[in-house]
């Protein structure tokens, strides 16, 4: 899945580059060519399919050379993950109805590719027995209201554990006291299951979705597809894949993960990840500071930045916006992006 718009680390993430298609990590690679990459020792490439929104078809096609037209999965506007998450489904299985599906996000780090490897391919062995849909766990270290988390049933032999509940996006108290209970983990957003499974789930839950991509099994990978996807992404709601299924199905289940994870969410996450100096900032570009702390500063190579007095801000200057304000309040980076397109234009995203 590689379209969206990386709102939360806007200036650098936007609207015609975003964050999936940035060297992030500043390994010379961008977050979607280290995922295609990740995938290929268990995937092969002619199975990897990308979607995305038509806008980044170049992008596309210069990240991921010899990828063909066929792996492109474009959508004409946005409308959230279930949409995305059906049309591959089905297009995957107009071609193999028995096909083990891995979806996941193109935007996360992370560390331990074998470790992660070795988590995802113990999940595609449980898919491959009974109607099962399939989700990654991370052992949350903190608060957080951006992800879903899970409840599962403890089983202490079991790597395959069944879902409780099942919770997207809760308010911040609440996602407080679920880390104080210590029987939730993250849902890394990363799914596995049969082409089979995740379609009866749709018919089952999403019956308006289920029959718009349904009706299209005669026009995948052909000429007719872009227009009759076009059509189909005005009839469907925006919804996530989470609030449209996981949370309604009782065929949940979940794999733990230990391999190095980060959504790569907004800027803290980079200043948790990035080596910082002996001030505990982490810098990007020409930088000089005065008497600065805890603090991320990024900007280009060829101007230089002074920064004097500083302590816990971001300061993030890219093309033609300047963003300096306290780091750690991800709703107000919200407001700000939504703020700048209402009164200054699009031209600034």
């Amino acid at each position: 899945m590689a379209g969206g718009v990386g709102t939360r680390f806007w200036p650098f993430s936007r609207t015609s580059k975003p964050k999936q298609f940035l060297d992030i990590l500043g390994c010379g690679k961008s977050l979607l060519q280290l995922t295609y990459e990740r995938f290929l020792e268990i995937v092969p490439p002619e199975n990897v399919y990308i979607v995305s929104n038509e806008r980044y078809k170049e992008l596309i096609e210069e990240q991921i050379p010899g990828i063909f037209e066929d792996q492109m999965l474009l959508e004409p506007f946005q409308r959230n993950t279930a949409p995305c998450v059906a049309y591959a489904s089905y297009k995957i299985a107009s071609k193999n109805p028995d096909a083990n599906i891995i979806v996941t996000p193109s935007d996360h780090a992370i560390f331990n590719e074998s470790k992660f490897i070795d988590t995802v391919s113990t999940a595609l062995k449980a898919s491959e027995s009974g109607n099962k849909l399939i989700t990654i766990g991370i052992q949350p270290h903190r608060p957080e209201n951006g992800y879903g988390y899970i409840q599962y049933v403890d089983e202490a032999d079991e790597s395959v554990k069944k879902v409780k509940t099942f919770t997207e996006k809760p308010e911040l108290e609440l996602a407080k006291k679920f880390l104080e209970s210590g029987d939730f983990v993250w849902n890394a957003g990363l799914f596995v299951w049969q082409a089979s499974s995740i379609i009866d789930a749709f018919e089952k839950f999403e019956t308006d979705i289920a029959t718009t991509f349904s009706e299209m099994y005669s026009d995948y990978y052909k000429p007719s597809e872009k227009k009759r996807v076009s059509e189909a992404y005005a009839q469907c709601k925006n919804i996530s894949i989470d609030y449209a299924i996981l949370e309604k199905a009782d065929n949940v289940w979940v794999v733990l993960g230990d391999f190095g994870w980060s959504d790569l969410g907004a800027w803290d996450s980079i200043y948790d990840l990035r080596d910082k100096n002996e001030d505990k900032n982490v810098l990007g570009g020409n930088i000089t500071t005065y008497d600065v702390k805890n603090c991320i500063i990024n900007g280009p190579k060829d101007k230089l930045i002074v920064v004097e007095g500083l302590k816990n801000y971001l300061v993030a200057d890219n093309g033609n916006a300047l963003l300096i304000c306290k780091r750690g309040n991800e709703q107000q980076m919200r407001t700000i992006v939504k703020d700048v397109k209402r009164l200054k234009g699009e031209e600034y995203l």
